[in-house]
C-alpha cells in the first residue's frame, strides 16, 4: 500500500469514493456531491451526508466529506508536523480539500477506528491494509517523536504501510506508535516536565474508581518518554466528544444531555480528576466515547487519558476554567458539583512520596481536602 502523496487523487475525474467500515461499504460519494448511504447507523459520527441532487445539498456533502477526511490527518500545530509531512512526500497544505487528498492517499486509515476510504479502482480488503496488522518502523518513529529528518539510509527501511500509523493521531506533543510483541504502544515526549506530569498523574488517577489509561516511564533512542498501551482495536474504536457534538448538532440533540444519559458517572469523575491533578488540556477533542465496531454504537466514555499537561494553573485551589461544562465555571466548582452527584470514589491513599515538588504536593492535598469536605457536607 503506497501512501506517497498522489497530487492527482482529488483532481477532476475521481468519480467516487466509498466510505468503508472494515469491509462494509457505508456510503458512496460522487465527484458532483451526490451520495448514496447504504448503512446509516454505521456512518462516522463526525460525517453528515444527505441524499439529494440540489446544488446546496451536493456542495454541503463535498464540504463535509473533505472535512471528515481532513480530520484524519495530523494538525499542523502538532510538533514536528512539517517533518512528518515531508517524510511522506506531502506538501504543506492549508485547505480541507488539500488535507483530504493526503488522507485519501493512504486510504484515510487511523488507529482510532476502522474507517477507511476506497477509491474506484481499489479492490483491497480491510485485512490487507489495516494498520492493526502492520508494524511501524523505528525510522518513522524518529521523525514523529524526535523530529529527525529522514536520510537515504533510514528512509529505505520505512515500508509504505509503516508510515500512516502516526499520521492521524491527534494532539500537539511529539508522539509515535510502536509495536512490540504484537501490541501497539504510544510514546510521548514533550519535555521532562510533561513526562514527569503524565507519570505522576497516572499514579494518582489509579487511586480513584475511574477507568483510565496507565502511563509508565520508558525511553526511545535515548529520549525519555511516557508510554501507554493502545485502547483501540479492530473490535473497539473511540470517538471524541468533539465529533459527538457534530452528531448531536445535526440531529438537534442537546450534547450535554446526551453525554449524561450515556455515562454521567465517568463524566463527573473526569471533572473531579482534572481538578485534583490540575489538567488544563481536557478540550472536547481529548475525551469521548468507546465504540463497539460490531454495531457502531456508543458505549461509556473511553478510559481517561492524556495527562501530560497536568499540574498546570496549579497556583490556587480554584484551578483553571473547566473545559467540559457548558457554563463558565472553575475546575473547583465543577469538581464540587461532581462530588455532590457521584461522590469522591477514592479507592486508596495517594502517596506523598510520589511527588518531587513540595508545592505541587501541597496543592494536590489541599484540593483533595476541599473535595473531601464537600463530600462530607453532602452526606
Amino acid at each position: 500500500m503506497s501512501i506517497r502523496i498522489d497530487r492527482s487523487v482529488m483532481s477532476k475525474g475521481w468519480k467516487h469514493f466509498d466510505i468503508m467500515h472494515k469491509d462494509r461499504r457505508v456510503a458512496r460519494i460522487y465527484e458532483n456531491g451526490k451520495c448514496t448511504i447504504n448503512y446509516p447507523s454505521f456512518m462516522p459520527y463526525n460525517l453528515y451526508l444527505e441524499k439529494g441532487e440540489d446544488t446546496d445539498t451536493c456542495i454541503n456533502n463535498l464540504s463535509n466529506f473533505y472535512y471528515w477526511c481532513a480530520s484524519r490527518v495530523l494538525t499542523l500545530d502538532r510538533k514536528y508536523a512539517k517533518e512528518i509531512l515531508n517524510s511522506i512526500g506531502a506538501i504543506q497544505v492549508y485547505t480541507d480539500r488539500e488535507r483530504a487528498a493526503i488522507a485519501i492517499s493512504y486510504c484515510a486509515l487511523s488507529l482510532m477506528d476502522v474507517y477507511w476510504i476506497r477509491s474506484k479502482d481499489n479492490k483491497r480488503s480491510f485485512a490487507e491494509i489495516s494498520l492493526y496488522n502492520h508494524s511501524l518502523s523505528d525510522a518513522f518513529v524518529d521523525v514523529s517523536l524526535k523530529g529527525k529528518n529522514l536520510t537515504l539510509e533510514n528512509a529505505e527501511f520505512i515500508k509504505t504501510q509503516d508510515q500512516a500509523g502516526d499520521i492521524g493521531t491527534p494532539g500537539v506533543a511529539p508522539k509515535a506508535w510502536i509495536r512490540k510483541d504484537g501490541v501497539f504502544y504510544l510514546l510521548k515526549d514533550g519535555d521532562e516536565r510533561d513526562v514527569d506530569a503524565e507519570i505522576l498523574a497516572s499514579k494518582i488517577v489509579n487511586c480513584f474508581d475511574i477507568a483510565s489509561v496507565s502511563y509508565e516511564e520508558s525511553e526511545f533512542n535515548g529520549t525519555r518518554v511516557s508510554k501507554c498501551k493502545i485502547i483501540t482495536s479492530e473490535e473497539n474504536s473511540i470517538v471524541s466528544s468533539e465529533y459527538v457534538d457534530i452528531y448531536c448538532t445535526n440531529r438537534d440533540i442537546n450534547k450535554m444531555d446526551f453525554v449524561l444519559k450515556k455515562d454521567s458517572y465517568s463524566y463527573y469523575m473526569m471533572n473531579i480528576i482534572d481538578y485534583l491533578i490540575g489538567n488544563v488540556d481536557r478540550h472536547w477533542g481529548n475525551w469521548g466515547f468507546a465504540v463497539d465496531n460490531k454495531t457502531n454504537k456508543l458505549g461509556k466514555l473511553y478510559p481517561l487519558m492524556d495527562f501530560n499537561k497536568a499540574f498546570m494553573s496549579y497556583e490556587t485551589v480554584n484551578g483553571a476554567m473547566c473545559q467540559t461544562t457548558e457554563k463558565q465555571i472553575s475546575q473547583k466548582q465543577a469538581a464540587i458539583e461532581a462530588v455532590q452527584k457521584v461522590g469522591l470514589n477514592q479507592l486508596k491513599e495517594v502517596n506523598r512520596n510520589w511527588f518531587n515538588d513540595e508545592k505541587i504536593a501541597d496543592m494536590f492535598f489541599a484540593r483533595l481536602a476541599t473535595l473531601k469536605e464537600a463530600e462530607n457536607k453532602g452526606l
